[in-house]
């Protein structure tokens, strides 16, 4: 089995090592896209990527785009916090498009770490309801026994994903962590360099963002300092999944 996955905070990591059970290939998205002859085949291939807007992030759908992706059995595993939208309906209908055909795909709540509309305490209290364990038990079962499920979504997720994606276009531009303050608690220890996925981050006698940002908020939440800071955040708390350590953030995401 060979599982590729997208992380920030760790919780799409968590799902593949869970689902994978120290018997598995993990491969970290941000360390192959964009490389020549992206061609994997396996018994089994699976995906675990974060839902961001209803949707893919920008690295996780050039990623399909682009990968040759061969496998008796395939599955797409979804993280969200709040709403799923219609994203893994049109996973599946991406990965048709390109070539090849996930026979599982599955949407899983989890802790939303988008700090402008969520409180983490929050989500943290309410982690007993979304029933995480109960719900990944079930689709490691599924994919276990090859189980195929095909994503649905009525045609009112299906307009209302279209129209924030539509919007999301616009917004998220690679520019946003230029939106993003970095308060006088940053010591330049570097850690937001490391677990950016995208490279965008650069630390000399201060942070400057370049303009390839994914939007994951990785480096916000995982700062030592709790040094940057977005102007619409609930509060100051942060999150990390507690079964990914840093170390293993900084390297899934690390690509200098």
């Amino acid at each position: 089995m060979t599982i590729f996955y997208f992380t920030s905070t760790g919780n799409c990591l968590a799902v593949a090592k869970k689902i994978g059970n120290g018997n598995t290939k993990l491969i970290s998205i941000p360390q192959v896209v964009g490389k020549p002859d992206l061609a994997f085949a396996d018994d089994v291939i699976g995906v675990v990527f974060p839902i961001y807007g209803f949707g893919l992030p920008k690295m996780v759908k050039k990623f399909l785009e682009t990968a040759k992706l061969q496998g008796a059995y395939m599955f797409a595993i979804g993280t969200y916090g709040n709403l799923p939208g219609a994203c893994m309906l049109n996973v599946q209908r991406f990965a048709e498009q390109h070539g090849y055909k996930f026979d599982y795909a599955e949407s899983l709540l989890m802790v939303d770490n988008y700090l402008p509309g969520f409180n983490i305490n929050d989500q943290v209290a309410k982690l007993p309801e979304k029933r995480v364990d109960e719900n990944l038990a079930r689709i490691i079962a599924d994919i276990q026994n090859r189980k195929t499920l095909d994503a649905t979504a009525g045609i009112g997720w299906r307009f209302m994903t279209a129209m924030i994606k539509r919007g999301e276009n616009l917004l998220v531009n690679g520019k946003q962590g230029q939106r993003y303050e970095v308060n006088q608690n940053c010591n330049q220890c570097g850690t937001c360099s490391k677990v950016c996925p995208a490279g965008n981050i650069t630390v000399s006698d201060k942070v400057i963002f370049a303009d390839q940002c994914e939007g994951c908020l990785g480096c916000v939440h995982l700062c030592p300092k709790n040094a940057i800071h977005l102007r619409h955040e609930k509060n100051e708390v942060r999150w990390r999944n507690p079964d990914v350590s840093l170390k293993e953030m900084i390297a899934a995401n690390n690509r200098k």
